[in-house]
């Protein structure tokens, strides 16, 4: 009778263990530049090769010396892109920029080439684009979430 007890015991004890255990579905994963974590399945699957991203991205950004900066970026299927600015509170001129733009390695973050002497890389989401500082990291602070434009 024991003998039983003690072989039920180790077989109940075995299940616990197997049926209690969770593979992640998810890795995180750490990208150099970036100051935070993203989780990104582990099955390939990034922002070039899932998301549909052409359209139009519309926010106003933080502006150091004016009300805002009226941002529009506008990305094609050939990865050309229109990006037109416009200081709010100044003399109310349209500034624009064309080019293409280009993935990252971890195919998350696009660059508009052809910018210069300004943020040119924007981590991809869904339906938004994070404008990323000038040395491509997350700007982080009380502001963050202010350098968003939406689809």
């Amino acid at each position: 009778m024991r003998k039983i007890f003690l072989t039920a015991g180790f077989a109940l004890s075995l299940f616990i263990m197997v049926s209690c255990h969770d593979s992640p579905k998810t890795k995180p994963i750490i990208t150099e530049k970036a100051s935070t974590v993203d989780s990104t399945i582990s099955d390939g699957h990034n922002s070039s090769n899932s998301l549909d991203v052409d359209g139009e991205y519309k926010g106003t950004l933080p502006c150091a010396d004016c009300e805002g900066i009226d941002t529009k970026i506008i990305l094609a299927k050939d990865q050309a892109y229109v990006k037109q600015i416009k200081y709010l509170g100044k003399d109310g001129k349209v500034f624009e920029e064309k080019g293409f733009y280009t993935w990252n390695s971890d195919g998350n973050t696009i660059t508009l080439t052809g910018v210069k002497n300004a943020p040119n890389q924007y981590f991809v989401g869904e339906n938004k684009l994070i404008q990323l500082d000038m040395d491509g990291n997350r700007i982080i602070g009380n502001l963050s979430d202010k350098y968003v434009l939406h689809k």
